[in-house]
């Protein structure tokens, strides 16, 4: 089951029955099966507070990822900060639908198992998010 939620923003996520259906193919693509994913959209200082309190980290981000796996089935919530992705899609000169759905891959790239920490896995992460969005049917 995937669900979609606000948290402090107003936010109207569109296509969502294409994007649960793309984020099932892409998991499966992984090898893996669907459980629960939540997402939910929120603003960069509600997102500054979890990354304060949860990961001890004082900085904005575009996406936490909280992982309840079991096994080879994804579960998991995601925090997506809305002013982040708007503020990057500006950056990297990119629509904000792609920049969201980036983001929205990314999460799901970590719970299957990829990470980010390093610049080799940064390139694998960015290298499987680019594969994915090219999948997509929206």
């Amino acid at each position: 089951m995937i669900t979609f939620h606000n948290e402090d923003i107003k936010f109207n996520l569109k296509n969502k029955r294409l994007l649960k259906s793309w984020i099932k193919d892409s998991t499966q693509n992984e090898n893996c099966s669907v459980g629960n994913l939540t997402y939910v959209f929120c603003s960069d200082e509600h997102l500054l507070n979890m990354n304060k309190e949860h990961l001890n980290h004082n900085y904005y981000t575009d996406i936490i990822t909280f992982n309840y796996n079991v096994e080879k089935q994804i579960s998991g919530d995601f925090f997506i900060s809305i002013d982040r992705v708007d503020e990057n899609a500006i950056q990297q000169n990119n629509k904000f639908t792609d920049e969201l759905h980036r983001v929205l891959i990314h999460g799901v790239l970590h719970l299957v198992g990829y990470n980010d920490k390093t610049d080799l896995q940064q390139a694998e992460m960015t290298s499987k998010e680019d594969y994915y969005l090219n999948l997509r049917l929206l």
